[in-house]
């Protein structure tokens, strides 16, 4: 890991008039960009040829200008600093350049730390349980009794993820399984996933450690055949359950839940801070909903999540702190200029 020291030294080399936003063209990238353009801050994508004309048909959504790359996990770092980049993290970045991102020369919104802490599940749930979040139990792949789902390293978008009802059905689906590869109990519930951003220079909010944490929106993801086999079972074709995210969902939940969902917001930041030094920006809360209106946590994105894509213009959620618009793409850009005002931007750049 690059040492914050380093990334301090970078960014001290900035014209903070003049800061830019990069990121890879992919994930959230249109909405990241888009709300860099409504608070006046110019964008870099970093984007293969081949995608290029896909961005320039969206005039609103594209990049100011483009770095143009072979592929997707190459990272023109010099070019970026040159320009007094901050590079905004997002699933594909994470997914596509991997490793390489702890040891970037080039400021990163938030705190990169939080990315290992998101990719281990080990540490993850240490993370959840510090923050005092339910969690579905994790299984022994030689002690499944339960129907239970399989998912796989990195942040594949749900890709691959499996059911298995015993230890059996385990060693055949998955002869071979990765590293980092982890078996939950399948809970029965609601999923959804709040989108949180966290300030340490605002105090207009949820307080939250030494800032507060906002509720940006809320989503529900669209999970390939899953979501759908009912149509299938009632005529009774047999169905293969499959996870693969193919878009998102808005929602908004019943107002009595949310005291808990800004709770466990709370509590999420404050862990990580205690943990790794905290979690500046936003952040998504992966859990589902039992029947008796309890939350259970499976996976922390410590990250911009493809759900917020969803609200460019804002949530009820965002409207209710704002009466504007107000997406977490033009919230991370909003951050980045407050920051630059009060000469704060080593507590939310790493």
């Amino acid at each position: 890991m690059i040492p914050k020291k380093k990334i301090e030294e970078i960014l001290a080399g900035y014209d903070k008039d003049k800061l830019k936003i990069a990121t890879i063209c992919s994930h959230t990238a249109q909405q990241i960009f888009y709300g860099a353009r409504q608070e006046g801050i110019k964008t870099i994508g970093i984007c293969t040829k081949e995608r290029k004309k896909f961005y320039d048909s969206f005039p609103l959504a594209k990049p100011d200008e483009y770095i143009l790359v072979d592929a997707t996990s190459q990272m023109p770092t010099d070019e970026l600093v040159s320009q007094n980049a901050v590079l905004i993290p997002h699933g594909s970045l994470v997914e596509y350049v991997g490793e390489k991102i702890h040891g970037l020369p080039i400021p990163i919104f938030g705190n990169r730390s939080s990315l290992l802490w998101e990719k281990s599940r080990e540490k993850m749930f240490n993370w959840l349980k510090e923050a005092g979040i339910r969690t579905p139990k994790t299984v022994n792949p030689e002690k499944i009794d339960r129907p239970c789902i399989v998912k796989f390293p990195g942040a594949k978008g749900g890709r691959g993820y499996m059911i298995v009802k015993n230890t059996e059905d385990f060693h055949k689906l998955v002869p071979r399984p990765p590293a980092g590869t982890l078996v939950q109990e399948y809970l029965i519930g609601v999923r959804a996933y709040p989108h949180y951003f966290y300030s340490p220079i605002s105090k207009s909010g949820y307080g939250a450690g030494e800032g507060a944490v906002e509720l940006m929106s809320i989503d529900k993801r669209l999970e390939s055949n899953v979501d759908e086999c009912y149509r299938e079972v009632a005529v009774g074709v047999e169905v293969k359950p499959s996870f693969t995210i193919i878009g998102n969902t808005p929602m908004v939940i019943r107002e009595s839940l949310l005291p808990e969902i800004m709770e466990m917001g709370k509590r999420t930041v404050e862990s990580a801070q205690s943990l790794f030094g905290g979690i500046p920006g936003p952040f998504c809360i992966e859990s589902i909903i039992d029947e008796n209106l309890n939350f259970y946590a499976f996976e922390i994105s410590a990250r911009i999540v493809a759900g917020t894509n969803i609200f460019p213009k804002g949530s009820p959620y965002s409207f209710y702190s704002y009466g504007e618009e107000m997406s977490t793409g033009r919230r991370i850009a909003r951050e980045l200029k407050l920051a630059a005002k009060k000469s704060a931007l080593p507590k939310i750049i790493y």
